[in-house]
């Protein structure tokens, strides 16, 4: 298993690390706790000795399951990580209610890497206004707390300000190679490996959008290694950046777990052959764009409620990765039917103050046909 060094916590971490908010389910929605526990044992006996989880992943329950299946190893073999729920806090008193919770779930007296989980600018200016970093540093001081980091969905320019603000141990961020130039992405990345802050990776695979693919794309891949995944070349390409001490994989079948340890086994970074077929490969996801929205909200607020740039980031999505699934949370619960394309009302207000020129009502017509259609495109 390849192992990375974090030089300033003096620790040697797996390069894959075992993301537990996609457990394998049972009908009714519970975690199947025994197929977890082999997955998990299975990961644990390759070297894998990073495990993330978080408050309420899986409606709360992964820590319950991750605390009873982690009991039986040596507190000392492995490295735990989970995350303070800033949304829910709303005094110091909290802190202490939601992490002595967590210890309790997770059968444990301290917690490896305890992060402020999805920091924004709203809740970055919360966690300042109400000092928990403060209290976190009290806990980490007292032993319950090994190192204190944080995970962040925001612009780059918020990460700068958060990662600026002190000597964090370490920090976690989205990336893959469809996504470098979002949120932080590979300019978070090269600021953290300036700083000397080791960075833990989500999204790597972007939810499971860069693990499967049409024949002309996969043909592409297999040309190269007839035997690798799209998910393999998704985790290559991330592991291939320097600053990156930990990739995490949500994984919800042993397959998934078997081929990562494939991957990881004995890691090779991409060659310039099979960066440029990643390359490739993007440019081609990135010419089924249907249409030009850079999401500067200009044509916001609309009238009717319906939100333009969502809708269009929806569609475009929908699009590349030819898959309804890689949209349908967004656009059914996130978006709703209140915010959605179908209540245009055709004012064209939105039109007059788009910067892009986009023919914003014909195109919203056809993002609520394609998405009713719910089809899986390939």
């Amino acid at each position: 298993m390849e192992k990375r060094k974090m030089s300033n916590l003096g620790i040697e971490t797996s390069l894959l690390g075992f993301g537990c908010m996609r457990f394998p389910q049972n009908a009714d929605g519970s975690i199947d706790e025994k197929e977890a526990e082999k997955m998990l044992d299975k990961a644990i006996a390759e070297g894998v000795n990073y495990i993330d989880t978080a408050y309420p992943y899986h409606d709360g329950k992964s820590e319950v399951v991750v605390g009873k299946i982690l009991k039986k190893y040596d507190r000392s073999s492995f490295y735990l990580a989970t995350k303070l729920p800033v949304w829910l806090v709303k005094s110091i008193e909290d802190v202490d209610k939601y992490f002595e919770e967590q210890l309790s779930k997770l059968q444990t007296d301290y917690i490896d890497f305890y992060l402020l989980h999805a920091l924004g600018k709203e809740r970055w200016d919360a966690v300042l206004e109400l000092g928990i970093i403060d209290r976190l540093e009290e806990l980490k001081a007292a032993g319950k707390i090994k190192y204190l980091g944080f995970s962040f969905h925001d612009s780059y320019e918020v990460f700068e300000e958060i990662i600026n603000y002190k000597d964090w141990d370490f920090c976690q961020i989205q990336l893959n190679y469809m996504d470098a130039n979002e949120q932080a992405g590979i300019k978070g990345h090269d600021l953290a490996e300036k700083k000397g802050v080791p960075l833990v990776i989500m999204e790597p695979v972007k939810g499971g959008s860069l693990a499967s693919f049409s024949d002309d794309i996969m043909e592409k891949f297999h040309e190269k290694d007839p035997e690798a995944t799209a998910a393999s070349f998704a985790l290559r390409w991330v592991g291939s950046q320097p600053g990156v001490k930990v990739i995490l994989s949500g994984m919800t079948t042993m397959e998934q777990v078997e081929d990562n340890l494939k991957t990881f086994g004995e890691f090779k970074p991409l060659s310039e052959e099979e960066m440029q077929i990643v390359d490739d490969v993007k440019a081609i996801l990135d010419s089924r764009v249907q249409n030009g929205c850079t999401g500067c909200r200009y044509c916001m607020p609309c009238p009717a409620g319906v939100d333009i740039p969502g809708c269009f980031s929806a569609w475009n999505t929908y699009h590349v990765y030819q898959n309804y699934y890689a949209v349908n949370w967004k656009w059914e619960t996130e978006m709703g039917e209140a915010h959605q394309a179908k209540n245009c009302v055709g004012c064209g207000k939105c039109e007059q103050a788009c910067p892009q020129k986009l023919s914003i009502r014909e195109d919203l017509k056809k993002v609520q046909a394609d998405l009713d259609a719910k089809e899986m495109i390939r």
